[in-house]
């Protein structure tokens, strides 16, 4: 029997491993009594203070980081939800909408905020604004635009210096891109001026922040919109060559998300690691924990984050998402 067991937690990582995963990382092999398998949109090296926090209380532990986009977090959870203990993400929506559909496991004697989660499914542990980044030599000797407004004028009064070095999210592929979208042209008619400017200068598209930063710390292109500046934030050897600009005009703040599968392997310690999450803010950000905390200064009537409420998943409707992603469409893929 102790063999046949051993098989099968030998064999599930093999299953798992047949996914294409932008990163995956094992941690704490030595304690292979439990591994607990966490599907996350976040970066490796953004999030493995949080992981080496946890197993510091949890020395029997061992985890199986799996890295991938957040539309392909969506697709391949609900395909087999029993693959995975943790699903974290910046797709809120999508989020939300997992937790929604019941396949998410309640965790009980969570002490948070009851605007930083849903029904003790879904819990927020960061708050990060979408940025514009820019490369500081495209701006030299001109204004910094601290508006979407004056991003436009910035791009229409130089095109020849940012055609095919503007860089976003392709909305069509990322689901935070999409998020991010939906609630800018909820905002402001702004938003979709400036996709139409970005388009008519063959505005690159995005699979994630990182590939946004990485090509603005080489000068592929000039300016990243919408890129989480968490990220670039994170990047200490590219401080002197980009610059983050929190928009002035209105804010578009998201809160990354955590919620512990409804088949999950190892439910009772996968909601420990929930615990740890919303709990040890202190310990484990700042200089250690590269992702900002959740501000729990904020209450309902100053947040300006995107809220976790039913009105956050009306654009992933089938029908609204084809009228948005057409429209979308028109603005960018100019031809």
């Amino acid at each position: 029997m102790r063999i046949f067991i051993a098989l099968i937690f030998w064999m599930l990582p093999q299953t798992i491993c047949a996914q294409e995963w932008e990163d995956r990382k094992l941690f704490n092999l030595r304690a292979s009594s439990q591994m607990l398998r966490i599907i996350s949109s976040t970066d490796t090296s953004l999030f493995e203070p949080i992981i080496e926090s946890f197993i510091s209380y949890y020395p029997d532990v061992a985890v199986e980081y799996l890295v991938t986009a957040t539309a392909n977090i969506d697709e391949v959870f609900r395909a087999n939800p029993a693959a995975f203990d943790l699903v974290i993400s910046s797709a809120m929506d999508l989020q939300l909408k997992i937790a929604n559909d019941g396949l998410a496991r309640p965790v009980p004697n969570v002490s948070h905020p009851s605007w930083a989660q849903w029904r003790q499914t879904l819990f927020a542990f960061t708050s990060e604004p979408a940025t514009i980044v820019i490369n500081r030599a495209a701006f030299a000797g001109y204004s910094i635009p601290n508006t979407r407004q004056e991003l436009i004028e910035s791009l229409r009064a130089r095109p020849e210096i940012f055609r095919n070095r503007v860089g976003t999210y392709d909305v069509r592929q990322s689901g935070l891109g999409y998020l991010f979208a939906t609630q800018d042209a909820r905002a402001s008619e702004t938003y979709w001026r400036l996709m139409e400017v970005m388009g008519a200068l063959d505005v690159r598209l995005y699979c994630c922040s990182g590939a946004m930063i990485d090509d603005l710390a080489d000068g592929t292109i000039a300016v990243a919109y919408n890129v989480l500046g968490s990220y670039a934030a994170a990047r200490s050897e590219i401080k002197d060559t980009v610059d983050i600009i929190l928009p002035s005009d209105f804010p578009t703040t998201m809160m990354r998300t955590a919620m512990v599968s409804i088949d999950a392997p190892h439910p009772e310690i996968a909601g420990e690691f929930i615990r740890h999450l919303t709990t040890s803010q202190s310990d484990t950000n700042g200089d250690v924990f590269p992702l900002p905390p959740l501000d729990l200064q904020l209450n309902d009537g100053e947040r300006t984050t995107i809220a976790l409420e039913p009105a956050l998943i009306t654009f992933l409707d089938t029908l609204k998402r084809r009228r948005f992603l057409a429209e979308w469409e028109d603005a960018v893929i100019q031809k």
